[in-house]
């Protein structure tokens, strides 16, 4: 149990909370949702103990131990992949670290015997004899193999880095477990694994994601920052949709009513006021206007960006055909004899395991790298725009917002048009001056999808665009691709947007891929599939020996 009374933060005249009382209870796991800027992660700090509020106070149940996701990926760089998920669970990591310094003495004491005697007890009563296997248990089902776990951390990849701080966070059983962001840089059977270890976990987890689906898979109750406070809502995050929108809509029609009565009221006071048989009538509905009360609207922190893609013509009968393309990073063969052609109305989402793969063929498509061998052809009807992950290309030129836009606007749009469109964008009023040296992730990514707009393309290829955006933006395109009239190539790791834009499912393998026509978790379900990728899978490992 997690708890906050009468918590407070403010920067400047920027307030982010304003006396928050919330319990986290054992045996619930919360969504911490909200818009960017809200606090989410700011409030996970002041839980765990990181960052001071200007007021109230944090409670932990007695000898409640938290356990926090580490976003600092080369903290533990000179540590081992084992010893920096023990690391996870501190005073069993330093008992260790103290006993093995005194074994390792050459004149051991009697001190040292009795010291050592007193850590052997301690180390047993917190299950340290099975820490290391409990460690190879959590890493394995992170994708994180046996050969990795005596490697020092500096030797793996950003991906594996964030498995390996996951394990670190649920180690050791914590009563408090704090994720933010936990899905970022997992394979989807990664995070199906996460999902089935916080079902089983009995404890409390307050988690931060944009991956709606995993929220409403693992979360209990949904904790939304808006307004400077913290409302609870029990259930998974679809519920917080329609419940949070229900309470609007009462407010808007409790609103509505009363300023309606209050209408009706005024003109019978202005009608009659100075008629004299009316007069008590008159008096008596002063009294009644007096009492009615309109509650105040806050003002949201939730922006939603409007987002539509409109192509300028529809696409002929030839859309893509590729044909045996094949590509090699680093000594690694990422694409294999790659074959497929993309039909009319397509909309095919990319997954496998391997994101490089699906990131090289997008950029082979885009233009921007050269296949070893192999072909694609596009038809002469497409024009096709990409959203590639690296976009830092049509950032090196420093200019303003609607300088930047402006390059990609018809010739005869000028400013105002600009500001237009930008405002649509969540770039409103003097946002809109923004230099591009100064955007954050979200706003790149937001920037991107601007063009795209302005493409006109009807055809859209997209690696993974909703890294970096938060959850109403993240709705937005959901909503704007699931419209989208033609084709859409795209990859993304949040499956929601995958089962909802997806009609046709490509994975690549390390030896061709698997191509159905089909809804993403009929794909996941199928056992033909299953059996097949078993089948591919074996015959990479037949290659190999």
């Amino acid at each position: 149990m997690i708890s906050a009374t009468n918590v407070a933060l403010a920067y400047g005249k920027r307030v982010l909370f304003k006396d928050v009382n919330i319990k986290f209870t054992s045996g619930n796991c919360y969504g911490l949702i909200g818009a960017n800027g809200a606090g989410k992660s700011t409030f996970l700090k002041i839980l765990s103990g990181e960052i001071e509020s200007d007021k109230g106070t944090v409670s932990v149940g007695p000898g409640e131990r938290i356990a926090v996701l580490k976003q600092d990926h080369f903290a533990f760089d000179e540590e081992t992949v084992i010893n920096t998920v023990i690391m996870g669970h501190e005073k069993l990591y330093s008992i260790m670290i103290e006993r093995d310094a005194i074994y390792a003495k050459e004149d051991f004491t009697e001190e040292d015997g009795i010291r050592s005697g007193d850590l052997e007890a301690e180390f047993a009563e917190m299950n340290g004899y099975e820490a290391e296997s409990e460690a190879a248990v959590l890493l394995n089902g992170l994708g994180i193999g046996e050969a990795m776990r005596h490697k020092k951390m500096k030797e793996l990849d950003g991906g594996d880095k964030v498995r390996v701080l996951l394990a670190q966070a649920i180690f050791g059983n914590p009563e408090v477990l704090l994720l933010d962001e936990p899905t970022n840089h997992l394979d989807l059977k990664s995070i199906r694994w996460l999902e089935d270890f916080l079902d089983r976990f009995q404890n409390t987890v307050i988690v931060v994601s944009h991956d709606r689906h995993f929220l409403n898979q693992v979360c209990t109750h949904i904790a939304d920052i808006d307004y400077s406070k913290i409302q609870v809502f029990v259930g998974n995050y679809d519920f917080w949709c329609q419940a949070s929108r229900l309470i609007l809509k009462q407010k808007q029609s409790d609103n509505k009513k009363t300023t309606d009565k209050a209408k009706e009221l005024t003109s019978f006071i202005q009608r009659f006021s100075s008629n004299a048989s009316k007069a008590k009538q008159a008096t008596s509905r002063k009294k009644l206007l007096e009492k009615l009360t309109i509650e105040d609207m806050p003002v949201s922190t939730r922006r939603y960006p409007w987002i539509a893609f409109k192509p300028e013509r529809p696409c002929g009968n030839v859309i893509l055909e590729i044909d045996n393309l094949t590509k090699t990073i680093d000594g690694e063969m990422v694409l294999n004899n790659f074959n497929m052609v993309v039909n009319s109305g397509d909309k095919i989402a990319f997954v496998g395991d391997n994101s490089l793969a699906k990131s090289t063929l997008f950029q082979i498509l885009a233009g921007e790298m050269e296949p070893d061998s192999g072909s694609f052809r596009w038809g002469q009807t497409i024009s096709p725009s990409c959203f590639l992950k690296d976009n830092s290309q049509y950032f090196t030129v420093n200019m303003t917002l609607i300088q930047w836009l402006l390059q990609y606007a018809p010739p005869e749009e000028g400013e105002s048009f600009a500001r237009g469109f930008l405002g649509r964008m969540l770039f409103s009023g003097e946002e809109a001056m923004k230099t591009t040296a100064v955007l954050s992730g979200g706003e790149k990514v937001r920037c991107m999808l601007s063009r795209m707009m302005l493409s006109d393309a009807n055809v859209l290829v997209m690696d993974e665009p909703t890294n970096h955006l938060d959850l109403e933006s993240i709705t937005a395109l959901n909503e704007g691709l699931v419209a989208f009239p033609e084709v859409l190539l795209f990859a993304s790791h949040d499956h929601e947007f995958v089962s909802t834009v997806a009609t046709r499912i490509v994975e690549i393998t390390p030896v061709g891929s698997l191509d159905r026509v089909m809804a993403f978790d009929d794909f996941l379900a199928s056992a033909d599939i299953i059996k097949e990728r078993e089948a591919h899978y074996a015959a990479v490992v037949a290659l190999a020996s």
